[in-house]
This record gives structure tokens, C-alpha cells and sequence, in this order.
């Protein structure tokens, strides 16, 4: 290592000394008072508060502050804003709450591989979900992809998992027949190829289309790939609660334990890594059901299965108008939405479902009703929706999904808690096996998900600090070094020589995430003093530093 005292006044520039704060260095081993010296984008020393320090020009005060690494958001989808010039108004809200890498990719669906008519559904559906407007492809390969990224770095570090559903059209061209043996063969080919190339792991969307119409051999036989490559995968599953669109009515035990049961079974043939993600209880009949999904997990590990599970820390999540809808109805669209007899079933489906799951239409709030005629309703429940548009909650939800085709982006309630009980929420969050996540899809318009500006504040602030449910040492942990070794990123989330220089200072006594007061609306969380991606300050006294500079790399795994 090489102290600068005098002279070189360019490593100067390159040269931080991060001093006098407590550091939370992400292994879980106690705090300690001390320093931490950067130069260019790598940690090359970790001091004691009373050792003796090289004299460097550039330092950051870190007094009565926690200095922790980077904050991991191992279930991401802003990977699908990355390629738009616009992106970095956005993804402020994940670094102002101190999140350093993101893991993108997930439920299935990630920009790459993409074949020329896998692009129309990609333009037709996901671009329009997760990104607002179609890509510019420059690519058609994971690796490919991740080599553009690297051309235009973004502002935070970026992991990529291969999607399920990409895979699956790109081989096939449609999502909902089941694959024929040389289009299998095509798309685990195209899954080796992908992990070979950089993607760290594979990821499902069980619950969505296509992922819904998919059997178990045709999943066994992607996670035998991941398996082989030594990566994991990360799972949306079939059912999210004790009764879903996916299994049949006439099957009467709960439904999201036999989508974990089913995916455990899976992992135990298969050797592979497991990561549940979102595990969540969806609606209020549902809740009961986590002691015994965290016991199946438990046997599992038990019995020799690498798996873990990953939870946000608010009861509401972001999702399709469409996903409440049972397959058939979907099968239908969108000659559907006009047919008597199929809307008369939907809505008796619908009433009983929600009736049985805890459901109701103030759980259903618009993020973004797309569509600049529905400006209006966003921030609205579908039971204010309906008295804007004097009809029932079913007829304004009917109708909001038949006019944004499907688009309209939720923020659903009922997960795992609400405002007056919590108590599975916390459970899962204090399981020793979860890690963090925001699952949020940002947007440049409408109702943010609260998660997009603060989750991680709020596990610090409101379950460490208030709740005391589990230590700062334990809950940093989780959210950087166990996240990071999940995907195999190795060069982050632990504060030692030889690592990036991502880290985070906060003030343990105000972090916080934060709402207005008057209308609820998620805001800029409070506490995070700095942020520094690979040794380049992007957040100074809590705002994001808007100067032009993207010092984010692309981790291939």
C-alpha cells in the first residue's frame, strides 16, 4: 500500500480517507470505532481508531456515523432503466438510500437473450411494465448485453440474471404451450450460454404468464443447468397465497405452500441453489401460513438444500392490474373483457377468492394507470376509482386492466401485515435466512412503491434501532456481504483491503424512511450521510450528486 504525504497530486485526488466512524464492516462480527482508507475505486486499509494515519488531503468526517459497505438490492428490476439516457433521475432513489449494486433480471424477465421476435413481446409487454418505453437493442446475447452496459456505465453497480420467460421466447416465440423437445433443448442451450457469459444466476416468474403454464419437468430441467454452472435461482412463485389463479380451485390445501413445496422438491433433485423471492403472505387469510412455510424451508436446509428467501419490509408490493386474474380469463383476452357469461364467472371467482384470501378493493392502489387518460387516478384505491367513475370496484378494476391492456402498474396490500398487525412481516424479516430487497419497479410518473426510496433505511431504522428485532452487525450482513456471496459477486459487501470501495455512512440515531406528512406519499429517506460507488461520492449530506459521472460496473459472475 502507498501513503502519499506530499506531491502526486493526482493520486491526492484519487486518495479518501474515511475517518472516525464506527464500522459495521459486513461479516457480522462487532462494530469497532476506526478509519477507512480508499484509493481510486479499492480499499487498501482499515485502521483502528487510535492507529497512527497516513496524511491524506481528502477525507470524509465520519463522526457518530456508521460506515458500512454498499447496500446490495439482490432483487431488482431497474436493470430494464439502465439502457435509457434518462435513468439516473431514477436511480437516485436507490442510491439516496445507500443501495450500491443492484441484482436485475428477476421473475424471468431480463433484457437479454433476445432474439429478433422475441423483441415484440418484450416491446408489447415488458418494456412498457418495467421501463416505460422499448429499448434501442444493441444487442442479442447476455454477454452482448452486459457489453453494452459496460460502453455506458450506469451510476451503480449492476449483476444480471437470465429470465425464464426471455429464454422461453427467444426459443419458442410464445409463451403458453408447453416446449417441444428441440425448443427445451434450444433454451437451456441458450441458459448455458448466458451463464457462461456473465449472468449469475437464472430467475423464474412462476406467477405470471408464462411462467403460470409451465410444468415441473420443464423448470427441473433449466435448474439442472444453473445447478451444473454452480449459480442460483431465484423464483416468483406459482402461488403467493393460501388461494391463487394458477392452481385449480378444486385444490384445497393452500396453494403457496405448494409452490414452495413444489420448488423445494425441485432444488433437492436438482442440487441447485434456491432463493424464494418476495417471500410474502399475500392477504389476511394467508398470514397464518408463514410458520409453516418458514418450517419448510427449515426442513429443507435440514436435509442437505442451499436455500434462502429474500422479503421487503413494507405489507403493500408492485404488480400487474392483471395479476389477480385467473388464467382461463387471461387465456381469453381480450375478447374476454366483452363476453357476458366469462365476466359474470370472473366476478363470482373473484368475490369468492378474495373473500377466502382476505382481500378487498381498497387493498388495490394505482402506481401508474399508464394511459395519459387515467393520469388522474393515480394514488387512487379501486374503490375511489369506482366512485370517480360511478360503478362498482369489480367494473372500474375490469376496466382499468381492458383500457391500459393489462398495463396498469399496482401497489397491492395485504402482504404479510398491515398497518395495525405486523407481526408475520417481522418474522420473516428476522429469519436469519432472508435477505433484502426493494422489488420495486421505479417510474418516472405516479404512486411510488415506499420500497423504492426506503427499504434499507427502514430495516436500520424502524426494526434495528426501534424494534431491536436483530442487530445493525446482523442486518448489514444480510444486506451486503450474504447478498453479494448469493450471486457470487466476491469483490463487494464486506469493509476490508482488497475490496470496491462501496460504502455508506449513515447516522444510526435518524436513519429512516419517510413519507410526507399530509399525503403518505414515499420521499427521500433520512440518515444516509454519504454514498461512494466504487470510491466516487454519489450521495453528499443525503441528495444524489448529479454531475455526470457513472463510476457503476458491470459484475459478471
Amino acid at each position: 500500500m502507498r501513503h502519499t504525504k506530499q506531491g502526486d497530486k493526482n493520486l491526492f485526488m484519487e486518495t479518501r480517507l474515511i475517518k472516525g466512524g464506527t464500522i459495521v464492516d459486513g461479516t457480522g462480527r462487532p462494530s469497532f470505532k476506526g478509519h477507512v482508507l480508499v484509493e481510486k475505486d479499492t480499499i487498501t486499509a482499515v485502521f483502528q481508531e487510535n492507529d497512527d494515519l497516513p496524511i491524506v488531503e481528502n477525507e470524509t468526517d465520519a463522526s457518530g456515523c456508521i460506515v458500512s459497505p454498499g447496500f446490495v438490492d439482490m432483487h431488482s428490476h431497474s436493470d430494464w432503466l439502465i439502457p435509457h439516457s434518462w435513468s439516473r433521475n431514477l436511480l437516485k432513489h436507490s442510491l439516496e438510500q445507500g443501495i450500491t449494486t443492484i441484482v436485475g433480471g428477476n421473475c424471468g424477465f431480463s433484457p437479454a437473450p433476445v432474439t429478433r421476435e422475441s423483441k415484440v413481446f418484450l416491446d408489447n409487454f415488458l418494456s412498457r411494465l418495467l421501463a416505460e418505453e422499448p429499448f434501442d437493442y444493441q444487442w442479442h446475447s447476455m454477454g452482448e448485453y452486459l457489453d453494452c452496459m459496460e460502453k455506458n456505465p450506469p451510476a451503480l453497480n449492476i449483476a444480471e440474471l437470465v429470465g425464464h420467460v426471455a429464454l422461453r421466447y427467444c426459443a419458442f416465440g410464445s409463451g403458453r404451450t408447453k416446449l417441444s423437445s428441440s425448443a427445451l433443448d434450444k433454451s437451456l442451450e441458450m441458459t448455458r450460454v448466458s451463464l457462461d457469459e456473465g449472468a449469475c444466476g437464472l430467475s423464474f416468474g412462476l406467477g405470471y404468464d408464462p411462467g403460470m403454464y409451465c410444468d415441473m419437468d420443464e423448470l427441473e430441467a433449466f435448474c439442472r443447468v444453473a445447478a451444473s454452472a454452480g449459480k442460483p435461482v431465484t423464483v416468483h412463485m406459482k402461488a403467493l397465497s393460501k388461494l391463487s389463479p394458477v392452481y385449480p380451485v378444486t385444490y384445497m390445501k393452500p396453494h403457496n405452500i405448494r409452490a414452495i413445496r413444489e420448488m423445494i422438491t425441485i432444488a433437492e433433485k436438482t442440487g441447485v441453489k434456491l432463493q424464494l423471492s418476495h417471500f410474502i403472505f399475500v392477504g389476511r387469510h394467508s398470514w397464518h401460513l408463514a410458520d409453516q412455510g418458514l418450517e419448510l424451508v427449515d426442513r429443507a436446509i435440514d436435509d442437505g438444500v442451499d436455500v434462502m428467501v429474500d422479503a421487503f419490509p413494507y405489507t403493500c408490493g408492485n404488480t400487474t392490474v392483471n395479476v389477480v386474474f385467473p388464467y382461463w380469463f387471461l387465456d381469453s383476452l381480450p375478447d374476454g373483457y366483452s363476453s357476458f357469461f366469462k365476466v359474470l364467472r370472473l366476478k363470482l371467482e373473484l368475490e369468492v377468492g378474495f373473500r377466502l384470501v382476505g382481500f378487498i378493493y381498497k387493498d388495490f392502489r394505482i402506481m401508474d394507470a399508464v394511459t395519459d387518460a387515467f393520469r388522474d387516478l393515480n394514488g387512487l384505491n379501486i374503490v375511489e376509482v369506482s366512485k370517480k367513475w360511478k360503478t362498482t370496484p369489480f367494473k372500474a378494476l375490469l376496466r382499468l386492466s381492458r383500457e391500459t391492456n393489462g398495463d396498469a402498474l399496482m401497489l397491492f396490500s395485504a402482504y404479510s401485515g398491515d398497518d395495525s398487525n405486523q407481526d408475520v412481516l417481522e418474522k420473516v424479516l428476522s429469519y436469519d435466512r432472508c435477505l433484502f430487497e426493494t422489488d420495486a419497479i421505479l417510474r418516472r410518473s405516479g404512486y411510488p412503491n415506499p420500497a423504492s426510496m426506503g427499504t434499507f433505511p427502514k430495516i436500520l431504522g424502524t426494526y434495528v434501532r426501534d424494534k431491536n428485532l436483530f442487530s445493525m452487525e446482523n442486518a448489514i450482513m444480510r444486506m451486503t456481504s450474504k447478498s453479494a456471496e448469493r450471486f457470487s459477486i466476491n469483490d463487494r459487501g464486506r469493509i476490508e483491503p482488497g475490496m470496491a470501495a462501496d460504502m455508506v455512512v449513515f447516522d444510526p440515531g435518524t436513519i429512516s424512511d419517510a413519507a410526507d406528512k399530509d399525503t403518505g406519499v414515499p420521499e427521500k429517506p433520512a440518515g444516509i450521510r454519504y454514498v461512494f460507488v466504487n470510491g466516487k461520492k454519489m450521495v453528499h449530506d443525503g441528495s444524489f450528486i448529479d454531475d455526470g459521472v457513472s463510476p457503476g460496473k458491470i459484475l459478471r459472475a
